[in-house]
Formats: C-alpha cells, structure tokens, sequence
C-alpha cells in the first residue's frame, strides 16, 4: 500500500496539472482553429467586370430586364457559358439615381452556394438639377463564376 506523503503529493498534482494544461491547450486550439474557418473560410471573392447597355446579350435586354427592372433586387443568370449578375434598383421617379456593384463573394452556406452582391445606391443630390422622367437604374456584370449558385443575396451601401 501507497503511503500518501507531501512528495508524492507533489508528484500527483504535477502530472494531473501537466494534463490539465494539455487539454485546455487543446481546447483552446480547436476553438481558435473552428473560430478561424468560421471567420475567413467560406467567403471567396468573384470576379466581374461591367457589361455596357451596347454589349449585353440580347436574351438579357429583351426577357430578364423588362421582367425585372421594377423591383429592387439582385439575379444571376447564365447566357451560353458565361454567368452574368444583375442588380436592378426599382422605378424611380427622377433622374439621379445610380446603382453600381462594389464587390461579389460567393459563400458556402448549408451545402449550397450563396451568392452575396454588395451594391452601392445613389440618390439623387440636393440642389441639383434632374429630369422629371421614370428611370430604372440597372447594372449588369459578367462574373468569373462557373455556374449558377443556389440562392442570392444582395447588400445595399448608401
């Protein structure tokens, strides 16, 4: 039988804090690993430059446009193989208003491809001088994407 003494004590306490220490370093690590992929894994940057009016595909100008050019959102589709994003502002009453798209990032979400357009809106200034006419701000841009993604979401910056 073991005499319980203050070395041996000492002995107990010093492997039982060398274990504890192990695993909260442990802990700690998965925490800052789970933590960081949560934070920079899953958002990558798309690529995308702008379409002018002049050089979109007709089935951009004649179908999706006029079905969508009055509401306010953001929609992806494809035209041959080339994947294009549109951002569409809603009727306006006046001149002045602007939409142009900052940045794209596709993010994986839940199993599925979640597309978030982040786009700038500009009102018209004050004291400035504007044609009293409906416009529908619109831009169109062609993405390096390789195929549609599930769902998108678009963020607005004043």
């Amino acid at each position: 039988m073991r005499k319980f003494n203050k070395e041996n004590s000492r002995k107990l306490f010093s492997g039982k804090k060398k274990i504890i220490v192990a695993c909260l370093f442990l802990v700690t690590a998965a925490g800052v690993i789970i933590g960081g992929m949560g934070l920079f894994g899953g958002d990558t940057p798309v690529d995308f430059q702008e379409v002018k009016e002049s050089k979109m595909p007709s089935d951009i100008t004649s179908d999706i446009i006029p079905e969508y050019k009055t509401l306010e959102r953001a929609l992806a589709c494809a035209v041959d193989d080339d994947i294009y994003v549109i951002v569409t502002r809603g009727e306006k009453p006046t001149s002045g208003f602007n939409v142009s798209i900052d940045k794209i990032k596709l993010e994986e979400k839940n199993g599925k491809d979640n597309l978030i357009v982040y786009a700038l809106f500009e009102d018209p200034q004050k004291q400035t001088a504007i044609s009293q006419i409906i416009t529908y701000p619109i831009q169109v841009v062609k993405t390096d994407l390789k195929a549609l993604p599930d769902t998108i979401e678009l963020r607005i910056q004043y």
